[in-house]
């Protein structure tokens, strides 16, 4: 069993106080939605929980069965789709794919041709990701997101650049594939995180 533990978490950039005192337990199978005001703090709080940057003060602890996992060793746990991570442009999805699997194990042994099928790019495979549009990128970051084998998914906006097909796929994926994680969804629609059980607006923590 995987844990997060915030305990009086907070975030300053220069004298401006981006949120204070959160104290949280994150458990798996208990998805929690980050909700707030555009530039309330919430893509903030989940590049905080993901070690990408530090806290101000406060602590973040990563647990497994227990014992603290070090700082340095969280990627091995997460995976992160976000607007503003970028993907590798000069790989084709083929390679792509292959190249994110080798630092992550599939989800349930899922094949390569599975996941083209799930994420519907498989008449893409050769295609370089350069000339992926924004709707196929997302798809991409989605399905490597949710069909890696780890115990924590973090989401920012995830139908972003989604039409409404893609926004139907996205919560067709979370019901078949979010399983007993720990799953943190940062969102304004309700569309991204109403299966969410626990919503912590980050307006409350200024």
């Amino acid at each position: 069993m995987t844990e997060i533990q915030l305990e009086g978490a907070s975030k300053r950039f220069q004298y401006e106080w981006i949120f204070k005192n959160l104290s949280l337990n994150l458990s798996q199978g208990q998805p929690l939605a980050l909700i707030g005001s555009n530039g309330s703090g919430k893509s903030t709080l989940l590049k905080c929980i993901s070690g990408s940057i530090p806290l101000s003060s406060g602590k973040i602890s990563f647990k497994q069965k227990g014992k603290d996992i070090p700082e340095s060793e969280w990627f091995r746990f997460l995976t992160i789709a976000a607007p503003y991570l970028e993907l590798p442009e000069e790989f084709s999805l083929s390679e792509l794919i292959d190249f994110h699997f080798k630092f992550k194990s599939p989800l349930n042994g899922i094949s390569k041709s599975e996941i083209l099928e799930i994420i519907y790019l498989e008449e893409h495979s050769n295609k370089m990701i350069s000339q992926f549009s924004s709707g196929m990128k997302q798809r991409l970051k989605l399905g490597l997101a949710l069909l890696s084998e780890v115990p924590i998914i973090l989401l920012d906006e995830p139908t972003s650049n989604l039409d409404r097909k893609g926004i139907q796929w996205y919560q067709e994926l979370i019901e078949k594939f979010a399983g007993n994680r720990i799953l943190v969804v940062c969102s304004n629609e309700p569309r991204e995180f109403e299966f969410c059980k626990q919503k912590i607006n980050l307006e409350d923590y200024k």
